[in-house]
Formats: structure tokens, sequence, C-alpha cells
């Protein structure tokens, strides 16, 4: 297994704003986007097909108006590098509102200026200045906040949140106005507030305190303030216990219950910890998900190494786990030995919890490991077009991707900056272990296949391991397959619909599966009259049995049954041959080729300058009426038009 790094891409030191979709409408224009993009974790480059060479980008698009309007609704970032008007002219009937609206930047082709049009205070201002941090040029910042104070009060460092988003425009307007501000800071790292070009003073009539603690703002009013502003600092370590199977609403409930009754603001919290035995319980993430705030877990011996820090020590949990602590244990690890436990266990009978403070802001990705996900991908048979949005996220989102290199070459730009897992054809079991191995370690790893994964392809080997070793650091990895377009859909597509009645697909290798068996299905599958897909037909060693399915088919069906050829589907080298079944021969046919052969119904014709192949369903023998049936109607969908929900108009529900 061979491991490599493409280039340097190192996550900006912003909120996650994923999916990123970096439009371009130029060659000229496209060193800038793939620049972007690849300082950017999750961002894809979008290109014009017209104009843009579709090998080097993620997304090919025919619409500039109608793919930045599907974008945008799909709640994609839109850093668009071309002229700020197309943007604002594509996307203005779409307009939300400020809090509503993704964030949309203009950048010019030379990668020089970086414009927000929107969502400013939504991601866009900050990710304006982190990319040119990064890449170099200037940013266009508009908003008056971030003009004169150097910063947006909206819009808080990651991590931290506002308390009051109430408050913050009328002190904004009175700061610019040349009022002053009191800030106070009970906890987190608060350098971006009193480095900042804010005036302050002791007497501010603006009081801005960030703290961990709940109710502070009304304190802050009471105590004679014109405006409170209060930010949480991700200060707060919430460690937690569970039985396994324990209800979410349990540790929910009790979670809650104890933060209100110390006071403690849940907005406070960095992450949600425990022991790495609890890294696949639901509870667990499904709390971190309610929190909006990450779940890392710690190994016992990292937890027993708090053991002296304790508050309530246990032997019980000594014996089950390793260490005599889980909940105080995880929140002490987490904030690390200059941060104090100060909500010692609290439990019910499934579930237990307590607090720990940090001094400085809590990173959730500098502790412990995060629970580890692999996902099995497919990515189709090779043409950018074919590959799902579902799959283009996983690989976005993974930190390592493992495949055949020939598969990660397809990727593209996708892949840059990754760590990139590789290794020879017919290593299948090694790629798929790796896979788990790594994940198993809490990485976030995409596992390539072409076609669908789960289709003579690695997510069953995956799950045949899983199913043969049990190993418990494998058995916690969060599994999910993504499906992808099979060569056999692939192949069918370019003929017409061969596919269009009962069809099965069978491997021709006899590697890992006996040629008695192989002969046995090429029997029952040819007196069953199925349409067939050959997956493997030949290699450089196996040459007679694709010979032996054609003898054993044309003992069930005509000679001039139609066999489509499908090879190297979706590349620019693609070739669609149809032959009748008597005339195929092995030569015709090589690794890279999927066979599809048609049952005694399916025909082959020509029409005009085209010529399909199709597999009748019957349709035909529902006789002369079928083809007398009424046109379907034609409507047009308003959002205004309740009729369709008025069942009335019709005598009732359909």
């Amino acid at each position: 297994m061979t491991a490599r790094n493409t280039q340097n891409k190192t996550a900006l030191p912003t909120a996650p704003i994923a999916p990123i979709a970096v439009i371009c409408l130029t060659q000229r224009a496209l060193p800038t986007a793939r620049k972007i993009a690849s300082s950017l974790q999750g961002a894809s480059v979008h290109g014009l097909r017209t104009r843009v060479s579709v090998k080097d980008v993620d997304v090919a698009f025919d619409d500039t108006i109608a793919h930045l309007q599907q974008t945008f609704s799909s709640d994609h970032v839109i850093i668009g590098v071309c002229a700020s008007g197309i943007l604002i002219r594509a996307l203005a009937p779409l307009l939300a509102g400020k809090w509503q609206d993704a964030a949309v930047l203009a950048v010019d082709e030379a990668g020089d200026n970086f414009i927000p049009l929107l969502g400013g205070h939504h991601g866009g201002n900050r990710l304006a200045r982190d990319l040119v941090d990064r890449l170099g040029g200037n940013a266009a910042i508009t908003t008056p906040g971030d003009a004169m104070l150097g910063l947006a009060l909206d819009e808080p460092p990651v991590g931290w949140t506002l308390g009051t988003p109430e408050t913050v425009k009328p002190a904004t307007a009175a700061l610019l106005a040349g009022a002053s501000a009191r800030i106070e800071v009970e906890a987190g790292s608060a350098a971006w507030l009193t480095n900042s070009a804010i005036a302050q003073s002791e007497d501010g009539s603006i009081l801005i305190t960030a703290t961990a603690r709940e109710g502070a703002n009304e304190d802050a009013i009471s105590d004679g303030a014109e405006t409170a502003i209060t930010y949480h600092p991700p200060v707060l370590a919430l460690g937690v216990g569970c039985e396994r199977g324990c209800p979410a609403d349990d540790l929910y409930d009790l979670v809650m219950e104890t933060l209100a009754g110390q006071c403690l603001s849940p907005k406070a919290i960095a992450c949600v910890t425990s022991i790495d035995l609890k890294a696949d319980e639901a509870a667990v993430h499904e709390l971190a998900q309610r929190l909006g705030v990450p779940a890392r877990f710690f190994d016992a011996q990292t937890l027993e190494a708090e053991a002296d820090r304790l508050v309530t020590p246990s032997d019980v949990v000594f014996a089950e786990t390793g260490c005599h602590g889980v909940a105080e244990g995880a929140a002490l690890a987490t904030v690390g030995p200059n941060g104090k436990l100060i909500v010692p266990k609290h439990k019910t009978k499934k579930s237990t919890c307590a607090v720990a403070l940090s001094q400085d802001d809590i990173i959730p990705e500098k502790v412990g490991t995060a629970q580890g996900r692999l996902s099995i991908v497919g990515i189709g048979p090779g043409q950018i077009g074919w590959r799902s949005p579902e799959a283009t996220a996983l690989i976005g989102r993974a930190t390592d991707i493992v495949g055949y290199q020939m598969y990660l070459d397809l990727l593209g730009p996708l892949i840059d900056g990754k760590d990139c897992h590789h290794s020879d054809l017919g290593a299948e079991e090694a790629r798929a272990r790796h896979a788990l191995e790594l994940a198993a370690t809490g990485k976030d790893v995409a596992l390539i296949g072409s076609g669908d994964a789960g289709i003579y392809a690695l997510a069953t080997l995956v799950f045949e391991l899983l199913d043969r070793e049990d190993r418990a650091d494998w058995n916690r990895v969060a599994v999910q397959v993504s499906p992808g377009i099979s060569a056999l859909q692939a192949a069918a597509s370019r003929i017409g619909a061969p596919l269009g009645h009962d069809f099965c697909a069978i491997s021709l290798s006899d590697l890992l599966t006996p040629r008695e068996d192989i002969l046995r299905r090429l029997k029952s599958a040819a007196e069953g009259d199925f349409v067939i897909a050959f997956y493997n037909p030949v290699s450089k060693r196996r040459r007679d049995l694709l010979a032996k399915a054609r003898d054993i088919l044309l003992e069930h069906r005509n000679e001039d049954t139609p066999v489509v050829l499908g090879r190297q589907l979706g590349r620019p080298d693609e070739e669609i041959t149809v032959v009748p079944l008597s005339k195929l021969e092995v030569d015709m046919v090589d690794m890279l080729t999927t066979v599809l052969v048609g049952s005694s119904n399916s025909r082959h014709i020509t029409r005009g300058e085209n010529e399909w192949v199709y597999t009748p369903r019957g349709y035909a023998k529902k006789g002369p009426d079928a083809a007398k049936a009424p046109v379907l109607s034609t409507s047009f969908h308003s959002s205004t038009d309740t009729s369709k929900n008025d069942t009335s108009k019709k005598g009732g529900a359909e």
C-alpha cells in the first residue's frame, strides 16, 4: 500500500462551510478556480462545458444561470471566478434574507480581488479574508462594521457563540457613531475583541461579555449598561458515559438539567467527550448533534492518567473500562492540566456527565479522536457527470482516499491535497483492510471503486472482513456505502434499453468463484432467458469462459441475439459495438469491456442515423386499446396553486 499527498491542502481556519462550488466560466479562469478549490476542504470546481476543459473540473454544466441557481438553492457557498454581474443577475430572484442566504463571492480571473456579494456575516467576509491570507490579493469588504471596527460582532470566531443576536445591530450602530465599550472576559481567549478597533473605556455604554455563564446579559443590563452583548466561548468540556443502548433523551435531559443547575450555558460547550468504547454509541452522537458540537473520544489509558484528579473514582468502572472514571476523566483529558473540573459526575440509572473548564478556547480537532468514518464510494464508470453528488461530497469530506491508482486518477482535482493510498490491481483485500485500519484511528476515509461499490466491488469485501475478524476497533467505525452507476447501466444507456426486462449479472472471473459454479449459473440464466451482463469477461490468462458462455447461450437463443460490447465507458476512448451472438469472439473483448447479451426478445434496430438495442416488456401485448390511450394532460405548477390539495374538485383523493 503506497501513500501520497498530492498538494499541501491544510484546511482554512474557518467554520465548516460545505459544500463549496468554485464556478469557472472560461479556460483563462481555470487555474485560479483550481487554486482556490485546492485550498478549501470540500470545494469542487464547476466548469462551463463549452468553454472549460471538462477533464479538469469536478462538475461540468451547460447553462450558467440555471446551474448557479440550482447550486445556490442547494445551499452551496458559491465562489464565482467571473464578473460579479453574472452572479447578481442569476441569484437576485432567489434571495431570501441576510441570515438565510449562503455566502457568494466574486473573484476576478487573475485571483487578485475577493468580493463578498452575499452572506458577508454568514461566512462570506471571513472566507474572503482567509483566502487572501492564503493566496494573496485583496478582500473587498464593504459591510460597515467589518470595515471600521475590523470585525463583525454578529460573526464571532469559530467555536464562539453569540448569546444575544438581538443586541448586535444597535450596539454596532452605537460604536460606529462613536460610543465606547467595556469588554469583560470571564472565560476564553478574547483577543479578537480586546485587540480590535472597538473604542474601549471603563465607563463604556456598551458592555461586551465573554462568559460560560447563562444569564450574563440580564446581569449586564441591570448593572447599567445601555446595550449588552454576550458571547459564549468554547471553554466547557462535557464528559459523558452511558450504558450500551441508552436512550438519547435520557443522556440529553441529564446534561441539560446539570448545566441549568450550575447556571452554565450549553452554548459554551466545545465538544462532547467520552471513552473510545462509546465511539459508536448513538446516544452520544445524538447529544453532540443536538448541542451542535463534535464528539471526541479517548482510550482508557489516557482517561486513567486523570485518575488523581477525579472527584468520584470508581473501581467498578475500572473493572469494566480500564479507567476509574469516564465522564470526569474525559472532561479533564479535554481541558488538559491547566483546566479544572467544575461539575463532578452527575448520573441517572443509565448515563453520567461531568463538566470541566479550560483556560483557553478548546479546539476539538486537537483533543482525542473522532469516530472513524469509512465511505465505500462508487464513482461510476469514470465520467464526471455520472458521479453522484453524494459520492463527490463524501470524497470531498474525506481526509484519506484509498483505491486503485487508475480510479484515483479519474477523480482529478477533487482529491488534491488529501492523503491518498493506492495499491496494485488484485490487492483488493489489502485496500479494504487498510481503509478499515485508517478509519479505526479516527480518520474520515473514502474507499474508491469504479461503477457501483456494491456490485463485484469493495463493499462486499469490507463487510466480509468485519464479519470474519470481528475486531472491536473496526466495529466502532461508521460505515456508509455510496452507490454509483454500474458498468451494466452505463453500457445499456449508450445503446438504448437492453435491460428493459428481467436481467442478471454474472462474473466470468474464476479467481474467487469455482468454474463449476460459473457454468451452472450460465446454464440457469440461459434457460431462464435473462438478459445477461458479463463482468470480468476475460483476463490475460483466462480466455475460454466467454467462449463457453457464448456456446451455452446459443443452445437457448437465436444466433442473431444482439450482444453489446461497452469498452472504456464514460471515458474519452469509449467504444460501443453490437454484434450477433454467433459472431462474438473472445478477441473482441478485454478487461475494460462490459458485455450485455440480449434475451430471446431483445431487438437490434436502426432508425435514421441511430442504432438501438432494447428488450420489450410486453406493452404491445396489451392490445390495440393501449395505443389509443389518451395523452397525459400537461399542467403548470405555481407556488400559489393549492388546487392539487383540494380533493373536493375530484370527488375525493386519488
